[in-house]
């Protein structure tokens, strides 16, 4: 488990990568960025939290479970080796975990929120689906898929059959939710903001974490209690939509990074000695947050004052 955290070390949380979405070469793509940017934190990662949907669909049979994601897999598994502990919660895409990642990876899975306590900061860590009010449809989907019998029900169904169904009704879904997490609904429409304040009115938290959501937010529910929303890695986006995946690559003393801002390119070059990458539209300025790193993080900044941080996934040239 994790103590207290040093000064030189982090925990680090990531959220909803939808392995298997929306085809297989897409997600390869997205996985091979996932891997790279893990194997970048190996060194100074005091924990790692992946909070829920880490697969579109994941079952486990008794004897088998869905093939692929094996860079992920092996990856988690040369981590936890390593003695980095990883914890694990279930979403509504993978709830069906049940043993496996504790058994071959020794990784702590947990299917509810959960609270934790570092240096003095009490913090409540959850998926999120199925907090908060509304969405009365989804809660009581989730008491038959979670009930033993509809499981077992499931199980008897051959794997070729069993995944492709669950795979054209997470297709379904996603198609009924449409562009609903593309922005902030407001303090009073955002589900997971009023159930922390519902919490909050009972029980003291100084940070609540979760995903699900598929926006990145950062919301102050008191002057010592906060929000974080943490977004997908389906897209990388700023906290107005318009961000997507980053690359960079190294070219000799001089980075040049490629920025997709509402389907148009822009490339800036920045030195070690010149972080400052470009300024979009006046809007949104981007800064390497560690010129000396392969792959690091962008740090975004809006003229309203709202920060944030992209990875920049490194591609050497």
């Amino acid at each position: 488990m994790i103590n207290n955290i040093s000064s030189d070390h982090k925990v680090y949380f990531l959220s909803d990568f939808h392995l298997g979405a929306p085809n297989s070469a897409a997600s390869l793509i997205r996985e091979k960025k996932l891997v790279l940017f893990l194997d970048s934190i190996k060194n100074n990662a005091a924990g790692i939290f992946i909070v829920g949907d880490i697969f579109d669909f994941w079952f486990e049979y008794k004897k088998s479970v869905p093939k692929g994601y094996t860079r992920l897999l092996g990856k988690l598994a040369e981590l936890s080796d390593a003695g980095i502990p990883i914890i694990v919660f279930t979403g509504n895409h993978d709830m069906w975990m049940s043993g496996y990642f504790e058994s071959e990876m020794n990784i702590t899975v947990y299917h509810e929120p959960k609270t934790f306590v570092w240096n003095n900061k009490k913090v409540l860590i959850g998926h999120g689906d199925g907090l908060g009010p509304g969405d009365q449809g989804y809660k009581f989907l989730k008491k038959v898929f979670t009930n033993p019998i509809c499981k077992w029900l499931f199980s008897i169904l051959h794997p070729d059959w069993g995944i492709g169904l669950a795979n054209y009704f997470s297709r379904k879904s996603k198609e009924k939710t449409g562009l609903s997490d593309d922005h902030f609904l407001g303090a009073d429409n955002e589900w997971l903001i009023v159930y922390s304040k519902e919490v909050l009115d009972k029980e003291h938290f100084d940070f609540f974490i979760f995903g699900h959501r598929h926006y990145p937010i950062d919301f102050p529910l008191t002057n010592n209690s906060r929000y974080i929303n943490l977004g997908d890695w389906i897209k990388v986006r700023d906290a107005q939509g318009a961000i997507s995946w980053i690359e960079a690559k190294n070219l000799g003393a001089k980075r040049t990074v490629m920025v997709v801002v509402n389907n148009a390119e822009i490339r800036a070059e920045a030195s070690t000695t010149s972080p400052l990458l470009a300024t979009l539209d006046k809007d949104v300025v981007l800064e390497l947050a560690d010129a000396k790193l392969s792959s690091g993080w962008l740090k975004v900044k809006h003229r309203d004052g709202v920060t944030g941080f992209i990875l920049v996934t490194a591609v050497w040239g």
